[in-house]
């Protein structure tokens, strides 16, 4: 029997804190709600001290997760501790991961602490976290640049004071694989008591190598691995979720260890979050990328159709690859929509909430023929996750875009309830829209990203567009999805102007 291997998703959290990824509460509960589907062993759902929006979208999933564990992040502070406790008590499953930075440089330059102080704070931490939950999580953030005798150390005292899972990061992702295996196995064999926890990997992706780390991290003892889905995350992202899944199952034969994540649901989920956070996936990205199992080559094409693992090691259904199918058209029921709306995992939790919905389906219905469910999931990201109380709506837009002609664009908002009208002229019809726009909302945003991507094929496909815009240090991003790709960029532009307008969270302070 292979040993289970721990699948923590810190999407959520560390995934969270890419610039302009911020979701709302309604977002990050799509995504648990995935994530559990999927069957991810451990959902870190936020940091419940950084902001009470994220306090309360942590105790939102903790309530509504039945089979994950649902875990929140602390710093090694009585209050991050308590909140963070609070966050997940009503989780039929709940951890607290708690950390402290134990380089040299870290503890001199950041914490300006002691080792000494570093230790007593660990110990400390994870005492308050037992009067919460038996499940504790203790990471020592840039381990990788950390000594190995203070590791040691520190990590034998929180083992001491009821320390479940120990994590080691490499929080800046300097570390290469032969190294941080070989770190791993350290730990593993010179910590007293290593044996009755579980040993975790955290890895970051600045050189490329978060994936390998990880598993050597595995083939090393470790039985966690934290990741996200997409690798997102800060800077070059963290450890990629689908590809550590598909790496251990794929080589059955050079890892002694097993997920119990459903596969099938890979797809589904990377599309998730992409749609949420306007992170589009690379055509070329490994296992969710559009040509993950596309290919080119003569050579290989006859391959596959002559047997197909010539040059497949992964079939594309195993990960949730499958041929776009017309679901639903405009003659479809508001049942079959609901039906179908189920089957993709988004729950709405109202019936006003579905009715909009379902009459935002009937008005793309009337502009495409085709439906699939990638339009489905961009309808109700469009739809129904637009802030609470959205202050800057559209009403009208009108666009003038001729050969030899400066591009002009009217529109109309309701700003706060009440109507107002601008028209503005630009480089083309979506640049004079956002000038219209801008004239009306004054809101001194700088605009970071502008990107479309089509949702399916054909020239009547919806296209998805992502805004990033950036105010004052906070960047967020909005997005729009329609037929109609002027109106799409508006709608994206508006989405992330009351993302600004009503900010649900901020900057979580720290990192493992």
């Amino acid at each position: 029997m292979k040993e289970h291997l721990v699948i923590f998703d810190t999407t959520l959290r560390d995934g969270e804190q890419s610039p302009g990824a911020s979701m709302t509460k309604e977002e990050k509960l799509r995504v648990a709600r995935q994530l559990e589907r999927m069957q991810v062993d451990v959902i870190e759902a936020g940091f419940a001290a950084a902001s009470p929006g994220d306090f309360a979208a942590i105790q939102n999933i903790a309530r509504v997760i039945k089979s994950s564990t649902v875990c929140s992040l602390a710093r090694s502070s009585e209050n991050d501790i308590r909140r963070a406790g609070e966050a997940i008590a009503p989780a039929v499953r709940g951890r607290i991961h708690t950390f402290i930075a134990t380089s040299p440089i870290h503890m001199e330059k950041k914490l300006r602490m002691t080792p000494d102080q570093v230790v007593e704070a660990a110990v400390r931490a994870v005492h308050w976290a037992r009067e919460y939950t038996d499940d504790v999580e203790f990471s020592a953030e840039d381990a990788v640049r950390s000594e190995v005798d203070f590791l040691c150390r520190v990590f034998a005292a929180v083992i001491e004071a009821g320390a479940s899972t120990i994590n080691v990061p490499d929080t800046v992702g300097y570390s290469v694989p032969t190294v941080w295996g070989e770190l791993m196995r350290t730990l593993i064999e010179r910590v007293p008591g290593a044996g009755r926890v579980v040993w975790s990997t955290h890895c970051h992706n600045d050189l490329g190598m978060a994936v390998a780390n990880s598993l050597a991290a595995v083939l090393a003892g470790a039985r966690q691995v934290e990741c996200t889905i997409n690798g997102l995350g800060e800077r070059a992202g963290n450890a990629s979720l689908e590809e550590v899944v598909m790496a251990v199952r794929t080589r059955s034969d050079l890892f002694p260890v097993q997920t119990r994540i459903d596969t099938t649901q890979i797809v589904p989920a990377s599309k998730l979050v992409s749609q949420i956070t306007g992170y589009p996936v690379q055509p070329n990205k490994a296992v969710v990328g559009a040509n993950a199992f596309a290919h080119e080559s003569g050579i290989h094409q006859d391959g596959v159709l002559k047997h197909r693992e010539t040059y497949e090691i992964m079939r594309a259904e195993d990960v949730g690859w499958a041929q776009n199918k017309l679901v639903l058209g405009k003659h479809s029921g508001r049942n079959a929509f609901k039906s179908r709306l189920s089957a993709l995992g988004i729950v709405l939790e109202s019936e006003e909430a579905l009715n909009a919905a379902f009459g935002r389906f009937k008005e793309l219905a009337d502009k495409k023929h085709e439906i699939f469910d990638e339009d489905l999931q961009a309808l109700v990201s469009d739809d129904e996750m637009t802030p609470p109380g959205e202050h800057f709506k559209l009403v009208y837009s009108r666009v003038c875009s001729e050969t030899g002609e400066t591009p002009a664009a009217d529109v109309t908002l309701t700003v706060g309830g009440v109507e107002r009208k601008a028209a503005g002229i630009g480089s083309g019809p979506v640049d004079a829209t956002f000038k219209a726009i801008e004239s009306i909302a004054a809101s001194g945003a700088q605009l970071l990203l502008y990107s479309v991507n089509a949702i399916t094929t054909g020239t009547d496909a919806q296209g998805e567009v992502t805004v990033r815009l950036a105010r004052q240090g906070r960047i967020v991003n909005g997005n729009g999805a329609d037929t109609d790709i002027v109106i799409a960029s508006a709608r994206a532009y508006l989405n992330a102007l009351n993302k600004l307008q009503f900010p649900d969270r901020l900057d979580p302070q720290g990192d493992v």
